[in-house]
């Protein structure tokens, strides 16, 4: 079933941002041990264009936590189906994120790096969603700042659906 899609960002305006992203980033590191973490899926896309975006040392890793499953919703429990391999300890640590909306996963991964010792722990993400925000999580580095709506592409999915395109949409459900 194909849905009804309205764009919200072109890619233009979303590689654009990015890059800027990046600079601010880079700025900010400089030489410090940093470490970026992905938060897969949805961010994969934002993350590789980040990454090459930040022109300080670094290193990457992933991370995959489930929540949503196929709905659009969260449900409360959240759980890693893949950990990070790289040890943290004395670093800082950047978290990338496609979508803070909730703020309960983001909660979740800042405690489980908090145990970890990192030096700092910081949160980029692609699009901030205020609407349905639970937790007050601080999000130190933002693309962009969201309403409420269903967005897909660059990553983002709906039910597996929309990753592909280059540019973030609504769904009109």
């Amino acid at each position: 079933m194909q849905h009804t899609l309205k764009e919200v960002f072109s890619a233009q305006e979303i590689q654009e941002r990015v890059k800027n992203l990046g600079k601010e980033i880079s700025q900010i590191y400089k030489d410090e041990p940093l470490v970026l973490i992905c938060v897969l899926k949805g961010a994969f896309l934002f993350f590789s264009d980040l990454v090459r975006a930040i022109d300080c040392p670094h290193e990457i890793d992933f991370v995959r936590l489930a929540s949503y499953g196929s709905s659009d919703t969260s449900s409360h429990s959240i759980a890693f189906t893949k950990d990070i391999e790289i040890n943290v300890e004395d670093k800082h640590v950047l978290i990338v994120e496609d979508i803070v909306d909730t703020g309960l996963t983001m909660e979740f991964l800042l405690k489980q790096l908090s145990v970890r010792k990192a030096k700092s722990v910081k949160i980029a993400t692609l699009l901030s969603k205020k609407a349905r925000r639970e937790k007050a999580i601080p999000i130190d580095f933002v693309g962009f700042y969201i309403q409420d709506g269903f967005l897909v592409g660059y990553g983002l999915d709906y039910a597996e659906k929309y990753r592909y395109l280059p540019n973030i949409c609504e769904v009109e459900l």
